[in-house]
């Protein structure tokens, strides 16, 4: 597995100060947040169904832009940032999706090198770099396997990978246990621990799972009704 460079400066990963977000159609899903998630820390947010935790996520990863207040992510203030300045920022933050979010009709390897071949890079470029992450989620033998062959498990181990392979800071994780069973679903969550202590990767994941949340030493943030109801600042996994 390739060996990860985040910036070990004093700045917070992420900072949320009173951020509010409205949808046109539901109103208010999320109220008055404040977070800090430290750089190198590894937290849990969990909270029911239609608390807001995608929402929350999808504020994190620069998908939504908040109703008011104001979200700073390496040290940068993200409301004013030009289109190029968004797109860099953007390329230091990983995303998992529990839906998986892979492309049929491509390989594990190529689903994979995808965000690297968009970029303009050279297969040769990063050929061994994609390989050394497929065999780090435990894809080794599956390297060129079609998307459609493969289990539950070994999507969600792709999806990760991609998720990876730019090398990013913050690594944002939406559900990623929620397709597949509960001892893949402890897997999972290992390779994320294991990338967090080894590399210091700041990685944020989102579930409703509380009997995998107590297997891990770490913060959890909890959202209930768009409020968010218990707030760490400081944590990682040990």
């Amino acid at each position: 597995m390739a060996r990860f460079r985040p910036d070990l400066s004093d700045e917070p990963a992420v900072r949320l100060d009173g951020v509010s977000l409205s949808y046109e159609r539901t109103g208010e899903v999320l109220s008055e947040i404040d977070l800090v998630l430290r750089q190198g820390s590894f937290t849990f947010l969990t909270g029911p169904s239609g608390a807001g935790k995608s929402s929350l996520l999808k504020l994190m990863y620069l998908a939504h832009a908040p109703t008011r207040g104001g979200i700073r992510l390496f040290g940068r203030q993200t409301y004013d940032l030009k289109r190029k300045q968004l797109a860099a920022l953007r390329r230091r933050i990983g995303v998992v999706f529990q839906e998986f979010r892979l492309l049929d009709h491509l390989t594990a390897f190529e689903n994979v090198a995808l965000p690297l071949r968009v970029a303009g890079q050279k297969a040769d470029a990063y050929q061994n770099e994609v390989i050394d992450l497929l065999r780090w989620v435990g894809l080794g033998e599956r390297v060129d396997a079609p998307i459609p062959s493969l289990s539950g498990g070994e999507q969600q181990r792709v999806a990760i990978a991609r998720a990876l392979i730019n090398k990013p800071d913050l690594l944002i994780a939406d559900e990623p246990t929620g397709n597949v069973d509960p001892e893949m679903g402890r897997k999972i969550l290992r390779l994320f621990a294991e990338l967090n202590k080894r590399v210091g990767t700041t990685i944020l994941i989102a579930t409703h799972d509380l009997e995998l949340l107590r297997e891990f030493d770490s913060p959890v943030l909890r959202l209930a009704n768009g409020l968010l109801v218990r707030d760490v600042e400081y944590g990682g996994a040990e």
